[in-house]
């Protein structure tokens, strides 16, 4: 599969939710927009050259095989409709009404920080895993086998995490106490497809089992 079709339905899909962030700020020049456009766009390139995934991955996650989890669907389409929502509440919030105080310097930066650190995380466990499909199938057409090396050595979930961590970075980037909330229904959907992936996993791929005996946490190392 060529990268650029890939690229370009990549870039169309985030740019959605930029035109978003800066429609409900009502402006342009809104630093915390431009911040979190440039974060992306940073990692855009990153996923494409030094964390670029293989071809047959690319494709797999551009179009899934059959067998999707429809439980998976469900929680994927709710998840779109929630991080829509944190978009739109954030813009509203510190870019055109001011709803919140404005937080300390050292939160902004914190926020950041976070995001970088999860988006980094995801892409990172996405290069190690040649399985890491958009969607929760077991991918025996793929030979799917089990990811236990690289971070997968310490959390059987690595993306989760790093999908957590960014969302908490979220209201504290763009300074949005009223984003907390969408901002926490999107983490709890992440921990509920968690448990409902190791779930399916455990019971349906060979050696997951044995690998979770290895690696006792999903998420967070002796937490969870």
């Amino acid at each position: 599969m060529k990268t650029g079709p890939y690229i370009l339905k990549h870039l169309a899909g985030t740019s959605v939710f930029y035109l978003i962030l800066f429609i409900s700020a009502g402006r342009i020049d809104y630093w915390q927009g431009w911040v979190y456009f440039l974060i992306g766009l940073v990692m855009v390139a990153l996923n494409y050259t030094v964390l670029a995934v293989d071809p047959a991955l690319l494709e797999e996650r551009s179009k899934p095989g059959e067998g999707a989890k429809k439980w998976d669907r469900s929680i994927l389409g709710l998840s779109f409709l929630i991080l829509v929502a944190q978009f739109i509440t954030a813009g509203l919030d510190s870019g055109r009404f001011h709803w919140s105080s404005d937080f300390h310097w050292s939160l902004y930066v914190l926020g950041a920080i976070l995001t970088i650190a999860g988006q980094l995380l995801f892409l990172l466990a996405q290069k190690q895993n040649p399985f890491f499909s958009s969607t929760m199938r077991i991918q025996t057409d793929r030979g799917h086998t089990v990811c236990e090396t690289g971070l997968y050595k310490f959390v059987r979930h690595p993306a989760y995490l790093g999908n957590i961590i960014q969302t908490i970075g979220f209201p504290l980037l763009f300074g949005s106490v009223w984003s907390i909330l969408p901002a926490g229904i999107s983490i709890l959907l992440v921990c509920v497809r968690t448990y409902l992936e190791d779930k399916t996993l455990t019971g349906e791929l060979k050696g997951y089992r044995e690998y979770t005996r290895k690696t006792r946490y999903r998420i967070l190392p002796y937490v969870w």
